[in-house]
């Protein structure tokens, strides 16, 4: 069954137009790295160059804020989740 990411629209161009993307893995960070591993431009788009998530992305773990922190949170067949970009300004 597997863990499903929702996209964003303005995400799916670098995951070919696809708005749910299904991945394996037991916690948050191992599916984050499974749809990287599916689509490697997303790769910029979510983590910094040591790895770390951008403070911009935020995470909904079937309704739940999830912090950048909490990627090791584990994740279970049929779990769903969402990633959204933080938007600021003035």
């Amino acid at each position: 069954m597997g863990i499903k990411i929702n996209i964003p629209s303005y995400l799916q161009p670098f995951t070919n137009d696809t708005a749910i993307i299904e991945v394996n893995g037991s916690t948050l960070g191992e599916c984050l790295h499974g749809l990287v591993a599916q689509f490697p431009e997303m790769s910029d788009k979510l983590f910094t160059k040591d790895s770390q998530l951008h403070d911009y992305v935020s995470i909904y773990l079937d309704g739940e804020f999830i912090y950048a922190d909490e990627l090791s949170k584990p994740v279970k067949d049929g779990d769903e989740f969402h990633l959204f970009y933080i938007l600021g300004g003035g």
